[in-house]
């Protein structure tokens, strides 16, 4: 579904070009912020008692600065570090072992999604729902949470609670102003917060949205309600991330945020995903919320090398994620 990005949207994915240094301190000499091979891929932590979550990181997409899907998954990792879990990343799609996916607790996806989706090949799906009904967590990020209407209905509806539908769902650029939280673990230590994002809505979710419970809720502006099924409903608060609780006691989380790389920075937006992964894999959430340390170098580390055009595949029928 890619459109024509518009002058003014490409100057900006330019300006947003790294490096990103010019809200913070400058970088270190000779640091190279294309330099990802001091993250750990695929190493499993055998005998270790503490959960394991794994991380999975799509390929490069979209230009410098957006879908930086290796670094943010990098953040992640070292911030679920911090929490008494045992990240496990692979990049590029999916692991080169599949055996890491033994024992996890939580799987967190973060990559484009859609047709192309890395999760919707027949074997994988059915490794997927095989740690699904081991009550493994499902984590979808950003792109991740687009899939095509099957599996969408006959599977990811009851592994995440929700996904985005093309023709239904909807995903522009807009700032949302997160002014109410609910009593929710993935919540505690985040305060109220206004950050511009992709952030999709007109999520495709179950039928009385049994099972979900709504974690970021905004009002987008009604010029933002670009299919038909989404300008049905003008001036409606719209569910941006969810929690989802399933019969068997397994947890899904969707949060469609994440294609702006310095997101990550924010603190509050951080600190929602690092809890939500940990109540995923049924790990306590501290009372004032997971820690979620990171150097402001980190935004500028583990980048994909995009140069000045867009990287990954794009077909016509293909949205901007």
């Amino acid at each position: 579904m890619t459109r024509l990005l518009r002058p003014s949207f490409f100057a900006l994915a330019l300006a947003s070009a790294l490096p990103l240094s010019s809200a913070r301190p400058a970088d270190p000499p000779g640091h190279d912020p294309y330099d990802q091979s001091k993250v750990s891929l695929e190493v499993d932590p055998g005998e270790s008692k503490l959960p394991k979550v794994v991380l999975v990181a799509g390929r490069a997409s979209h230009g410098p600065g957006d879908h930086e899907f290796f670094a943010g998954t990098a953040i992640l990792m070292k911030c679920l570090k911090q929490n008494g879990v045992a990240p496990v990343m692979a990049r590029d799609g999916w692991p080169k072992n599949e055996a890491i996916f033994k024992g996890a607790k939580s799987v967190v996806l973060y990559m484009d999604g859609g047709g192309g989706h890395p999760l919707i090949r027949p074997d994988r799906m059915e490794l997927m729902r095989k740690l699904i009904d081991a009550q493994c967590g499902f984590v979808n990020l950003h792109y991740a949470v687009e899939y095509p209407k099957r599996p969408g209905d006959t599977n990811i509806l009851s592994w995440l609670g929700g996904y985005y539908e093309q023709g239904y769902s909807i995903n522009p650029h807009w700032v949302a102003k997160f002014d109410g939280l609910p009593d929710h673990p993935i919540t505690r230590g985040v305060n109220p917060f206004t950050i511009n994002d992709e952030w999709y809505f007109n999520i495709r979710f179950p039928a009385a949205m049994k099972g979900v419970r709504p974690i970021l809720v905004a009002t987008p502006p009604d010029d933002k309600r670009g299919t038909p099924a989404a300008k049905n409903h003008p001036g409606r608060p719209e569910v941006v991330a969810w929690a989802f609780e399933r019969p068997d006691g397994g947890r899904g989380f969707g949060f469609t945020g994440g294609h702006v790389h310095k997101n990550w920075g924010d603190d509050n937006f951080r600190r929602l995903v690092v809890n939500a992964i940990l109540w995923s894999a049924h790990v306590d959430v501290p009372a004032g919320g997971a820690k979620a340390d990171i150097d402001p170098l980190d935004l500028n580390s583990n980048l994909d090398r995009k140069g000045r055009g867009f990287g990954g595949p794009k077909t016509a029928d293909k949205k901007e994620n």
